[in-house]
């Protein structure tokens, strides 16, 4: 397998290798392919979370268990946060 690299990206490939904490530049890629796998995996399941607690939020409304919502309240906690408090 052949890959291009920009040249900012093998720069920082060979910095890797030079510092000695990666034998060579295949396990530099072998790593990074591994931290994306991980990255992935993570996001997926961040996702899968999300679907699910969407779900839960659809089925409450189809049961009637909805609240109010104070339109006021919920743009106070907003400003608050976003002001650091």
């Amino acid at each position: 397998m052949h890959v291009s690299l920009t040249p900012e990206l093998e720069r920082l490939v060979h910095e890797k290798v030079e510092s000695g904490r990666y034998p060579s530049a295949s396990e530099v890629v072998r790593e990074a392919l591994h931290l994306l796998e991980e990255r992935d995996k993570d996001r997926e399941e961040k996702l899968e979370r999300l679907r699910k607690e969407i779900q839960i939020g659809v089925d409450q409304a189809d049961r009637g268990d909805l609240l109010e919502l104070d339109v006021n309240a919920t743009l106070a906690k907003v400003r608050a946060r976003r002001a650091g408090g």
